[in-house]
């Protein structure tokens, strides 16, 4: 009998251990799960070549997450995002042409250092960055209505940079092979996006969970109030946190178009939605204050190997969006029950 039951205890502990193990990695069990029902459908997709493919494409969209991460945390948000990417990809195309390109934006400009276009990118979207996070913290703007208007303003700008009437917004190609071959080579056989991804993942990682920043950005989320009483300064480390999440924005402007070739003034389109979507699928709590860098990577590679292998399915790219947008509402659905049964 003694044996029975301290069997059936072992048991109980182990299903626990299990049930917890489960609940913790939750998000990494869904993503393999997602990559062996499609690999088992489509042994191509387990490819190597076709899996770096998705690493190398999610580098960029990760780049972005992690900048509107840090920004959710604090319960705020930027729609502002996508279009920060596409305009710091439109100023860094443009220093980038080749002096020889006959549709050159700038046909006076002489062949530049490499870092410069790199440098002007993140500049551009440090400053919108630093504006976002002013409107919101000294004006008391809501982050929506602020990076909202934002988003619209850049739009029109970028569009301006690039207009050449009377033919309107015109694409920008012929750029120089140092700065594509950062976005399409390789350093050590490891394709260079893949690598700057990783950088910046580690980085925000530190900046996160070892800095006192990092600690009171999920101060202010958890309780902007308590956060005050504490001594933490809620206006400076809001600006900071969304100037942060705008040079990454500019970095992922200038990664993409070193990737692509080239850009438009339509680059960076509902990239701030697949962002903040990706947060929320990695564990990003709507409600502000919960959060992890491994959650906010996991769930961008989700949704691209979500995309990746619908299309490896041959699924419609319409379905691909209602597919998208039911786990959306799903996730957030899931973030908000767990809130309410908190409280």
């Amino acid at each position: 009998m003694k044996n029975t039951a301290a069997t059936a205890n072992m048991g109980r502990d182990n299903l626990a251990k299990l049930r917890e193990f489960a609940s913790k990695n939750a998000i990494v069990l869904v993503l393999l799960g997602l990559i062996v029902m499609i690999g088992i459908v489509r042994s191509s997709f387990l490819n190597p070549e076709n899996l770096v493919n998705i690493l190398r494409i999610s580098s960029v969209r990760a780049v972005i997450a992690l900048g509107v991460g840090g920004i959710l945390i604090t319960r705020g948000t930027d729609l502002s995002a996508g279009r920060t990417v596409g305009l710091a990809a439109v100023i860094a195309a443009s220093l980038a042409q080749r002096p020889d390109y006959a549709s050159k934006l700038f046909k006076d400009l002489p062949l530049l250092p490499l870092a410069l276009p790199v440098l002007a990118a993140l500049g551009v979207g440090l400053l919108v960055g630093l504006l976002n996070g002013s409107i919101v913290a000294f004006l008391k703007v809501p982050p929506f209505i602020a990076t909202l208007g934002m988003m619209v303003i850049i739009y029109g700008a970028v569009s301006l940079y690039v207009d050449r009437p009377p033919m309107g917004a015109q694409p920008l190609g012929g750029l120089r092979e140092d700065f594509t071959n950062i976005g399409t080579g390789d350093t050590f056989t490891i394709p260079n996006l893949i690598l700057i991804a990783g950088f910046v993942t580690v980085f925000i990682y530190v900046v996160l969970n070892k800095t006192t920043f990092g600690k009171n950005i999920y101060a202010i989320g958890g309780n902007p109030e308590a956060a005050v009483v504490s001594g933490v300064s809620v206006w400076k480390n809001t600006v900071l946190v969304y100037a942060i999440g705008g040079t990454l924005y500019g970095l992922a402007g200038a990664l993409l178009s070193a990737r692509t070739g080239g850009a438009t003034n339509n680059y960076g389109q509902m990239y701030e939605l697949d962002a903040i979507a990706a947060c929320v699928i990695g564990g990003v709590s709507t409600s502000g204050g919960i959060g992890t860098v491994g959650g906010m990577i996991t769930g961008v590679l989700i949704f691209e190997v979500l995309n990746n292998g619908l299309v490896v399915l041959g699924v419609s790219a319409y379905w691909q969006q209602i597919v998208k947008g039911i786990i959306i509402v799903a996730a957030v659905a899931i973030d908000i029950q767990k809130y309410v049964r908190k409280r």
